[in-house]
């Protein structure tokens, strides 16, 4: 993991909430609308629209002779290295970046804990 300056860190987490907060207000006011207030009726079919969201760890660029060669216990090598933040992707779109963590929830599994948002 990075280390960086607490101030900094604080910072980041404040733009980070409030920004989360914005979001919820603009999809719960959507939601509100699309009820008995006579706001959009397509707000559920909307809210409903699935995404591809994607997290990106690193990419590798490598000559197609080398892809070729590729066999079951190959290693590619990414761009980046451990403890660097993974991109969050949305329909090819970076919208945020993160770090790896294990779920509470269920150790055997991992997610990713959101530390950017893309502006």
């Amino acid at each position: 993991m990075t280390k960086t300056d607490p101030a900094s860190e604080q910072g980041n987490d404040e733009q980070l909430n409030k920004a989360i907060e914005e979001l919820r207000g603009v999809l719960h006011d959507g939601a509100q609308g699309a009820g008995a207030h006579g706001g959009s009726p397509n707000a559920d079919m909307i809210m409903g629209i699935p995404v591809d969201v994607q997290i990106v760890l690193g990419s590798a660029e490598m000559p197609v002779s080398e892809l070729m060669a590729l066999q079951k216990g190959s290693t590619v090598s990414l761009d980046r290295r451990i403890g660097e933040p993974v991109d969050v992707v949305v329909n090819g779109r970076r919208i945020a970046r993160g770090e790896i963590t294990l779920l509470e929830n269920d150790p055997g599994r991992f997610g990713v804990k959101l530390t950017e948002i893309a502006g």
